[in-house]
């Protein structure tokens, strides 16, 4: 008789957003990466510098020739040298030392990290800066931006064969303040899910809460009962308090664990920066 066969195990699925990064533990980080502007913008910066220090060298190169320091056929290796030390082993360098920085990185607010969320090391910035003189200065960056526009974190080539990315390192400034959770609305709030609520319409719902004494009882009634309808979709389970009273519970909640999420997003950029 045959044996029915074994089921297999189930498998553990772990869905991610494109803003997320996955830990090694398997653990989800909600991280802010940097977009495809603010990285052009970064990788235009950093090519001005590496150019001005090319023709630089360049210029020097020449007239230590012209000045008979160096003879006429130590022209191709001194071409050759300057070439690896501004195009590899500077970017190398400053990145390495820099935890995943740089001058154009510094400017608008990013730092290359591994897609794990840990800082890149010497690895990394060697395979990024050998990569990026095919698709940097070669092609002056043209294969960076076509690969950077299809993938969902603005990564280059030498990112995606580095596993790195480019990671916001100025957090958003703190939601303003909210008044605090409604009486009796705790135990709700420690299950209520509200991290589908479209960022438009948490802004309104904020407003909203912080103006209402000053508005009219029939004005105000109307409000919290448009937000409430537009917001209970996005919000699961609903309490059962009026209208008003679930628009402040709401943007209490949200405001709160927004709080704690930049708090733990500015400590982990701060130990990011300590890493040895």
């Amino acid at each position: 008789m045959a044996l029915p066969p074994t089921p297999a195990p189930a498998v553990a699925v772990v869905h991610m957003n494109a803003d997320e990064t996955l830990t090694g533990e398997a653990v989800a980080l909600d991280t802010q990466p940097v977009g495809f502007f603010l990285r052009a913008v970064g990788a235009v910066i950093d090519f001005v510098v590496g150019a001005v220090v090319l023709v630089g060298c360049a210029l020097l190169l020449l007239w230590m020739i012209g000045a008979g320091t160096l003879p006429e056929s130590a022209i191709g290796i001194g071409v050759i040298a300057l070439l690896v030390v501004v195009m590899v082993v500077l970017p190398t360098t400053v990145e390495t030392l820099s935890r995943g920085r740089s001058l154009g990185r510094l400017v608008v607010g990013a730092r290359i990290v591994r897609t794990d969320g840990g800082a890149a090391g010497f690895r990394q910035a060697l395979i990024r800066a050998l990569v990026g003189v095919l698709e940097l200065w070669f092609t002056l960056g043209a294969i960076a931006a076509v690969v950077g526009i299809f993938t969902p974190r603005a990564q280059r080539l030498g990112d995606l064969l580095a596993g790195t990315a480019s990671e916001r390192t100025r957090t958003r400034p703190l939601p303003p303040a909210a008044p605090g959770l409604p009486p009796g609305l705790e135990p709700w709030a420690e299950i209520a899910d509200v991290t589908r609520l479209p960022d438009r319409l948490a802004a309104r719902m904020s407003q909203f809460v912080r103006g209402a004494d000053a508005l009219e009882p029939a004005a105000r009634a109307r409000v919290a009962a448009s937000l409430a309808d537009a917001v209970r979709p996005f919000v699961s389970p609903h309490p059962a308090v009026d209208a008003e009273t679930f628009v402040r519970a709401v943007s209490t909640v949200r405001r709160d664990r927004e709080y704690r999420a930049l708090v733990l997003e500015s400590s982990r950029a701060a130990a990011l920066t300590e890493q040895p």
